[in-house]
């Protein structure tokens, strides 16, 4: 289990965000555009603006180390790889162990001498996940990793993440304010305003059940506009 303590983002005027939670299996974070949640990915991986601070207490058993312990699945594949190089050399691993990754996410090792516009979206986010994957890290950090992506899309690669959680057994912590995404993910939830967590459990009792209006509002524009697009 990972537990965050307290992780507290300010400036010198005054506090972003002060949360703590604590990550069993699979955490989503979910809040509206400007609650904190990539804030607090940033904190975690180290890679806060400079005119911000952190002060950051964790229990877990293994070190923070970005790249190893700690890695990240960026929201858009299409910004994340550059279009001017193949595959294979995007990888911070021996092409053989690159091969392994691809093939653990579905796509054959020929990918490798592509250059990324010549993969489709759903594709270049497999790689990506991929090279998040490259050394065996224990928290995967998921920054909205489905946004760029159609609904048809979107369920392949929330079942590959769920695929590869139960073989690899990372843990998982999804920022997102989509909602039915969370609850096809993560077995936990944490709402999350204004860099406050305003309401926090079982994702199952939280979507049935919610106690903050915040929470409420949330979900009503979530499932509102899942129905809007059907």
């Amino acid at each position: 289990m990972f537990e965050c303590k307290r992780l507290h983002i300010f400036s010198d005027e005054h506090t972003i965000v002060d949360i703590s939670f604590s990550i069993r299996s699979s955490l989503a974070l979910v809040g509206q555009s400007g609650s904190g949640k990539s804030l607090t990915l940033k904190a975690l991986l180290d890679l806060l603006p400079k005119n911000l601070h952190r002060e950051l207490e964790v229990e877990w058993e293994y070190p923070l180390k970005r790249g190893e312990t700690l890695s990240l699945v960026p929201q858009n594949p299409f910004t994340s790889l550059s279009p001017l190089t193949k595959i294979k050399n995007q990888f911070f691993a021996p092409l053989d162990a690159a091969a392994r990754l691809l093939e653990l996410v579905g796509l054959d090792s020929e990918y490798l001498e592509r250059y990324p516009p010549q993969l489709s979206g759903g594709q270049q986010q497999r790689v990506v996940i991929a090279m998040a994957l490259a050394k065996n890290p224990k928290l995967l950090l998921l920054d909205e990793p489905t946004t760029a992506l159609d609904p048809k899309l979107k369920e392949s690669v929330l079942e590959l993440l769920r695929s590869l959680q139960k073989r690899l057994g990372f843990l998982i912590l999804f920022v997102t304010h989509d909602i039915p995404s969370a609850e096809a993910l993560c077995e936990e939830i944490a709402i999350l305003k204004d860099g406050r967590i305003v309401e926090s459990g079982s994702i199952q009792e939280v979507l049935s059940h919610p106690k903050d209006r915040y929470t409420q509002m949330l979900i009503e524009s979530n499932f509102a506009a899942r129905e809007f697009r059907r």
